[in-house]
């Protein structure tokens, strides 16, 4: 999943840095994410993972690091999962 979060970051984070340069747990608005480009991203992982996050989830600490996207997206397939 730390790939596929990686590869859209590349693609709509904007980040001054490369991508593969960013341990999973640093934050990514130290990085250069702007707050636009949180919201791109956002959008590009509900199209890659077929999902919606929910209004919970709308805010600056789910977008902050690799390590927490993924675990947002891991609480948020295991609740389609189960269903």
């Amino acid at each position: 999943m730390n790939d596929i979060i990686r590869e859209l970051l590349s693609k709509h984070g904007g980040l001054p840095v490369a991508v593969d340069q960013i341990a999973d747990t640093a934050d990514l608005y130290d990085a250069g994410l702007s707050s636009f480009a949180s919201v791109q991203l956002m959008l590009a992982l509900e199209d890659e993972f077929d999902i919606e996050f929910p209004e919970a989830y709308l805010n600056r600490k789910t977008f902050s690091s690799i390590a927490a996207i993924a675990e947002a997206l891991a609480d948020i397939t295991k609740d389609r999962q189960v269903a």
